[in-house]
């Protein structure tokens, strides 16, 4: 088997590539170890920046996106009993919409197949060559090898591709807490997100669709959700957003929970000879910032225009500029991310003080509009550019 560029992953960042490849005439297969039905179910992200609505849109891959998105001007950092509002169009003229990963994943596979797109799951990469590139994989109780002029690795953070690049660079960050994060069958109490700050941790009103919410509350790294019943999490979710005005939090079934770790993660360079790495498989930013699906995105972007240089031309110099002006980009939302964090969270180590300077770092965010005009900048999304 041979094809151009071989996919390994069909998250949303291989099956973007895939899509945004075939619109320029470059032939692709996806490799994905799971089934399609477990791909298209995972729980991730939610909010898309304009930058990533407007590439699916573009593409063609937007119908429900514009159908069912729920698109957002604002968001609210709610701290000491009350709210405040960073109006996010006003300061930048952008929007953020949320739309949940799963539903992106879900559009971009039916895409993928209504343009006769080869994507292959249940087929798991067991080797791969980055200098005379191939990509064998099993399938059906059988190996097979796929030669390619390009391999892109976009299996995340725990895939194959990564551990493939001889004497890769790392940064991490390990954070002393997580997410407990909840699907409820509710109507969301809020219409636009909010983000919240309170002795207790840090807590998160987000939301899937007018009848769905998605709530997150800080907790230990090594929280046991046994000890969570639905009673508790409600109450704390209650605590934690309460103001002084008397605001209520909707409560309803919960129908999904998980506890997930947070941490910071950069592996330079993002290319190994014939090999590119996009999305988790180079970098992982806590969910605070609302980053990691979008900078999968944005590296899919880059890494397609890339592409169309070469087959068109021949030249590979976007490709050779592919890591760095990726890079870039990443290292500015990991710091978003991080700021983000340390904004909002209650840590378990910091004391009076560091929770002083906390309040003071919230109190002139939210009255500075030079600050807030920083935190919407990048909320809504920097340029993608190489």
């Amino acid at each position: 088997m041979r094809t151009q560029v071989a996919i390994i992953g069909s998250g949303p960042a291989g099956l973007l590539l895939s899509h945004l490849l075939h619109r320029q005439g470059i032939d692709s297969v996806v490799l994905e170890s799971r089934d399609r039905d477990y791909v298209e179910h995972r729980q991730r992200a939610g909010v898309l920046e304009q930058g990533t609505t407007d590439v699916l849109r573009d593409s063609g891959a937007g119908e429900r996106l514009d159908r069912e998105g729920l698109v957002h001007h604002g968001v609210e950092l709610r701290f000491g009993g009350a709210g405040h509002r960073i109006p996010l169009t006003d300061l930048t003229g952008r929007t953020v919409t949320v739309y949940a990963q799963t539903e992106v994943v879900k559009d971009l596979v039916a895409k993928r197949l209504a343009d006769g797109g080869d994507v292959r799951f249940e087929a798991e990469v067991v080797a791969l060559d980055a200098s005379a590139p191939s990509v064998t994989f099993r399938s059906g109780g059988r190996t097979h090898t796929l030669d390619c002029d390009y391999i892109a690795g976009c299996d995340g953070f725990h895939g194959v591709s990564r551990p493939a690049v001889p004497g890769l660079r790392t940064y991490s960050r390990e954070y002393p807490f997580a997410w407990l994060g909840i699907l409820a069958d509710v109507a969301p109490s809020t219409e636009e997100l909010i983000y919240a700050g309170h002795d207790n941790g840090f807590a998160l009103h987000s939301l899937r669709s007018p009848q769905v919410s998605r709530l997150y509350l800080q907790v230990s790294p090594d929280e046991d959700l046994a000890g969570w019943s639905d009673a508790r999490i409600w109450d704390e979710l209650a605590t934690r957003f309460a103001t002084d005005d008397g605001w209520k939090l909707h409560e309803g079934p919960i129908t999904d929970r998980s506890v997930t770790p947070m941490r910071s993660f950069v592996a330079e360079p993002m290319r190994h000879d014939r090999l590119l790495l996009a999305g988790d498989a180079a970098h992982i930013v806590p969910p605070t910032g609302a980053k990691g699906l979008n900078l999968a995105v944005s590296d899919v972007i880059l890494l397609a225009q890339a592409f169309a240089e070469r087959y068109a031309s021949g030249s590979e110099t976007l490709l050779d500029g592919y890591s760095a002006a990726c890079l870039r980009r990443v290292w500015r939302a990991e710091h978003f991310s991080y700021w983000m964090t340390h904004l909002l969270h209650a840590d378990p180590a910091a004391s009076d003080f560091d929770r002083r300077l906390q309040r003071s770092h919230l109190d002139y965010v939210v009255s500075s509009q030079a600050a807030s005009t920083s935190l919407a900048e990048n909320y809504v999304g920097l340029p993608v550019t190489f």
